[in-house]
């Protein structure tokens, strides 16, 4: 099949599972700010996604793509630097055009892996994980809020999480308009305007996640009252 035997193939289904881990993480995204303004509102979204069913479906669906989007990525950098050869040692400099994002997509890819398997470990397996497994916690598994609070208390998590953010931020700043190219807006015209659009919405919403973060670490963050703990 096409869509796995040639280089567009492949192409085609890392843009398409890009642009699905990016519409999941506006989702994800959007869920966080409201953790600036009601405690209670972000464990009650915490509580309806727990452990139900359709959140466990959801969270295999999205490990799929996932586990797809990064096989291809080392199949696709493989078979580039396969078809370049020697040739690749003989530039030193970063060519014209080029941007450094687009050089370096592989680097940013594993610090990104990076940051998930530390973000999955602080939440996922505390959360969802905890819940199904049954786990004894220090928090309720729906306390979403509490340990948020309590992990971005911690100074090293904020400035991994920092660096977490910034390279999600130029991974998909190329990641964005790449996919669109790839998808067949690659006329001159669209292409400008896909990059532009690309840069303005990935900036906004990586300033979502950091907003989240530095809120909590600077204890600016709304508190949960004492009625909303005993619940």
């Amino acid at each position: 099949m096409w869509l796995f035997n040639s280089s567009i193939g492949r192409k085609v289904v890392m843009s398409v599972t890009g642009v699905a881990l990016i519409l999941f993480m506006t989702f994800h995204g959007v869920m966080n700010v409201v953790a600036l303004f009601s405690g209670k509102a972000y464990n009650t979204i915490c509580e309806l996604l727990g452990s139900n069913w359709y959140a466990v479906a959801a969270t295999l669906g999205l490990a799929a793509l996932a586990v797809c989007h990064i096989v291809y990525a080392f199949i696709l950098t493989a078979q580039n630097r396969r078809a370049r050869g020697s040739e690749r040692y003989a530039v030193t400099s970063r060519p014209d055009k080029v941007e450094w994002a687009s050089q370096n997509m592989l680097v940013l890819g594993i610090v990104v892996v990076l940051g998930l398997l530390l973000h999955l470990f602080n939440f996922w397996y505390n959360m969802m994980f905890a819940e199904l497994a049954h786990m004894e916690t220090a928090l309720e598994p729906t306390d979403g809020f509490g340990l948020m609070k309590e992990t971005f208390a911690n100074p090293v998590y904020v400035v991994l999480y920092v660096i977490w953010l910034v390279a999600i931020w130029f991974h998909l700043s190329h990641g964005f308009w790449s996919a669109m190219q790839t998808l067949g807006w690659n006329g001159k015209t669209w292409f400008c305007r896909w990059k532009a659009i690309g840069i303005a919405y990935v900036t906004v919403l990586m300033a979502c996640f950091l907003a989240v973060v530095l809120a909590f670490f600077f204890g600016v963050a709304p508190s949960l009252c004492p009625c909303c703990c005993a619940a």
